[in-house]
């Protein structure tokens, strides 16, 4: 177990120096920025100087970018929030190919003279960066994992929370039992399986002379939409540098051919209501899958799921598992943030992470026999009560209403025409 204490004093690992700057790992699409990107750089600037002005230091933001002609999106990056961009412009990278990226990112992040230009101060104990950002996306989740096995450091996946800080570390593997100061640790937060608890993750030297051994880059995958690009500043002024690696014939065995983008299948935005459902099925999950089936086509609504949900957790037939319990229905800081008309949450209890996805909705409707749950606080209309009860009773209304409205469409049309 880890003992975790914030800490105010100045004590000087003896790491310090070799270890330099945020590198955050950029994404384009078609030569253009992915928006999660500028998420990360927003993020990583406020960590940034915060840690400068804590620290007294000049460390910088440097973002990464791999591509084919992205040169001219540089500028762009140092707007967002970089003080400076190594970019690498190649043919050989217009599609993004693991193996070729690894190594290249890998070769700037080991490479003294990558920073030369941009922090000649620190050029001559520079061994790699001090912390690095990825994207939790496709792409970003098995590139951050394999750069991070060249760099021989640690990784935590899926953030959407963090913080900079000393901390007093007692830990009998670690420290060999006694406490120690890490200076400028990176805190790492991530939501455990509940959704309503904290997972925090450190990538920490090892301070045992037994087995000494240093963690660095502090690394993390970082979820879209987890934090807010800051606003863009086109007088912000940076150092703009190209990197040119040197390809071999092994490195360019792999080819894509061609890339399509293949389309979300659930399209939420396209929907002005959406009901989403939790664990609150559990008593007869499949049947009460199928009593929200039938709620979401009377209101001509799409179905979302929260983050539990996702992981299995319940026994349903290939059908109904297929089409639901996909991370592309996800709603919250784990999957995707929607601003529907209406939304309707069954059986879903509120932790942070659920409802920061679903905050921005106009009217929040919530069905749960917990009048105690914390969605209750945040919801317009709360139905206590258990879904196998409450959304019968409703469709039998739905259903009247429907009729009614119905009937007079005929009576007009019928008036219509004498």
């Amino acid at each position: 177990m880890i003992t975790i204490n914030q800490v105010q004093n100045n004590h000087t690992t003896n790491n310090e120096g070799r270890y330099r700057h945020l590198f955050v790992i950029i994404e384009s699409l078609n030569n253009e920025l992915i928006p999660s990107s500028l998420e990360m750089l927003g993020e990583a600037r406020r960590l940034m100087d915060d840690f400068n002005q804590k620290y007294n230091l000049n460390e910088k933001v440097i973002a990464i970018h791999l591509g084919d002609g992205i040169k001219d999106l540089s500028q762009d990056l140092i707007s967002y929030g970089a003080d400076a961009v190594i970019y690498v412009d190649d043919p050989n990278l217009k599609y993004p190919i693991n193996k070729i990226y690894t190594k290249i990112i890998s070769q700037i992040a080991t490479d003294p003279n990558s920073i030369r230009e941009i922090s000649p101060e620190y050029v001559s104990a520079f061994k790699k960066p001090r912390y690095m950002f990825f994207l939790a996306d496709s792409i970003g989740r098995h590139l951050s994992s394999t750069v991070l096995a060249e760099l021989d450091s640690g990784l935590a996946s899926d953030i959407n929370k963090l913080v900079i800080s000393d901390l007093d570390i007692k830990h009998q593997h670690k420290t060999k039992g006694e406490t120690i100061t890490y200076k400028k640790t990176l805190e790492m937060y991530r939501p455990d399986f509940s959704g309503f608890l904290w997972t925090t993750i450190l990538c920490l030297d090892n301070k045992n002379p037994e087995i000494e051994k240093e963690f660095h880059p502090q690394a993390c995958s970082i979820i879209p939409g987890a934090f807010q690009p800051i606003i863009k500043d086109t007088k912000r002024t940076g150092i703009i540098s190209q990197y040119r690696p040197q390809f071999n014939e092994q490195d360019l065995k792999i080819k894509v051919l061609k890339q399509e983008l293949v389309k979300n299948p659930v399209q939420f935005e396209n929907y002005k209501i959406i009901v989403s459902f939790g664990r609150g099925i559990k008593a007869n999950p499949e049947d009460n899958i199928k009593l929200i089936e039938k709620l979401a086509k009377l209101l001509n609504a799409e179905i979302g799921i929260s983050l539990p949900v996702s992981k299995k957790i319940f026994h349903l037939s290939e059908k109904y598992e297929s089409i639901y319990i996909t991370p592309n229905r996800v709603i919250g800081t784990s999957g995707r943030k929607v601003t529907p008309v209406i939304y309707i949450a069954v059986g879903i209890s509120g932790a942070i992470q659920h409802l920061d996805g679903m905050k921005e909705s106009d009217f929040v409707v919530a069905i749960n026999p917990d009048e105690n749950s914390p969605i209750k606080d945040v919801c317009d209309v709360f139905i206590k009560g258990r879904m196998e009860d409450v959304i019968p009773v409703i469709i039998e209304e739905l259903g009247k209403l429907s009729g009614r409205i119905k009937e007079k469409e005929i009576q007009v049309n019928t008036y219509g025409k004498l």
